[in-house]
């Protein structure tokens, strides 16, 4: 399977970001509520480490990023995000917009997320999209061979399919929303195979 061409190679910024009340509302959740979230998430991979999540959306299969479904959550969560989500694609300027995965992530103080790259199928075609809710300026996000540090409300795809990292090295939390983007009207080559 090959990779979009119209993915970045390392990092695309895609500008500020009108967040609105999101960051406090999200600050609101109970931490019950991520425990419960992060205990029934779908993406329970090694290299997240003890990165907390609260999945709205997730694709259907590994291998497919055409066809995802809604979690629980993504009804009372979805007219505070896609504003926001809406605001971060626009450069992209596709008419027809897909959103297979939506999340936020949190990283408690001392978090990793291991080396690793995005290997399932379903993730080498989609933008993979970080807008930082809260951060610190000692949180940095690897993407081979550079370091960044991305600042809130400041919305940038990141390379998925190289080598990245993050680590957490200050005093508190970094939440991040994460989500990706397609174009449904880009042809692949996955859209010429029968579904499975």
């Amino acid at each position: 399977m090959y990779a979009n061409p119209r993915k970045t190679t390392s990092v695309k910024y895609l500008g500020p970001i009108e967040l609105g009340s999101l960051v406090e509302d999200v600050l609101a959740i109970p931490q019950d509520v991520w425990d419960q979230e992060n205990t029934d998430k779908p993406n329970r991979f090694e290299a997240l480490d003890k990165t907390q999540h609260i999945v709205f959306r997730f694709v259907n299969k590994l291998n497919d990023w055409r066809e995802s479904h809604d979690r629980p959550m993504w009804a009372a969560w979805k007219d505070r995000l896609l504003p926001v989500i809406e605001q971060a694609t626009r450069p992209y300027g596709y008419a027809n917009g897909g959103f297979p995965r939506i999340m936020l992530a949190r990283m408690a103080p001392g978090g990793i997320i291991h080396p690793h790259t995005d290997a399932s199928p379903s993730a080498k075609w989609p933008h993979k999209i970080h807008v930082p809710l809260t951060t610190n300026d000692k949180v940095r996000f690897y993407i081979k061979p550079q370091t960044y540090h991305f600042k809130v409300g400041e919305a940038v795809e990141v390379n998925n399919l190289d080598v990245h990292a993050v680590a957490n090295e200050g005093a508190s939390h970094r939440i991040h929303l994460i989500f990706e983007y397609f174009d449904r009207d880009q042809p692949s080559w996955l859209d010429a195979q029968p579904a499975a």
